[in-house]
């Protein structure tokens, strides 16, 4: 059977690849599906992440709203595809999702970075984040950057402040302490 919205899909917006050492910062994929899911129930990556595992359904949600920043924005979050092995391993990229924060971040380039604990440490966070920050400049070369990050996740932070995040409050945002950070230097 044809599911009924198929026949009516809006086209698929163009996703820039981008392209480091180690890893490839492309446009979403359905086949992404398995490796999302099984990151989303790794104890090592939700800790940060809201505290509990999340499903199928919640990475299938995630995927379209990848895909649907690009389609409605213009910008978005890359998957990142580890070069040497082809498997999904996290995304990277930029959101407004209209969180109720105080201090606001809505219509900011909110950079958020997600990868699998089974590539910490090897260096393909700032590769991804480097390259996605060098995309955005190019393309909203005035846009305000903003994240937000747990306060104990010490390794995602140093890359925040890598790339010139700065603290700029620490609100509370889903009964939980965030650091919100802004990117001031370019």
């Amino acid at each position: 059977m044809i599911h009924p919205l198929s026949l009516v899909a809006a086209p698929l917006i163009a996703v820039p690849q981008l392209e480091t050492t180690d890893v490839l910062l492309r446009g979403p994929r359905t086949t992404d599906l398995p490796e999302f899911a099984a990151m989303l129930t790794d104890p090592d990556f939700y800790r940060y992440l809201g505290g509990k595992p999340q499903n199928e359904e919640d990475a299938w949600r995630r995927l379209l709203a990848q895909q649907g920043h690009w389609t409605l924005l213009g910008y978005g979050a890359w998957s990142v595809e580890e070069k040497a092995t082809g498997r999904f391993i996290g995304t990277v990229g930029f959101f407004d999702f209209q969180r109720d924060l105080t201090p606001s971040i809505k219509g900011t380039l909110e950079a958020g970075w997600t990868l699998a604990p089974r590539v910490h440490g090897r260096g393909y966070a700032t590769q991804a984040v480097r390259a996605a920050l060098q995309w955005a400049e190019a393309q909203f070369p005035a846009a305000r950057m903003t994240c937000i990050i747990d306060p104990d996740n010490v390794a995602s932070l140093a890359v925040a402040r890598k790339f010139g995040f700065q603290e700029i409050a620490r609100p509370i945002y889903h009964d939980a302490p965030v650091v919100l950070l802004e990117r001031l230097t370019k």
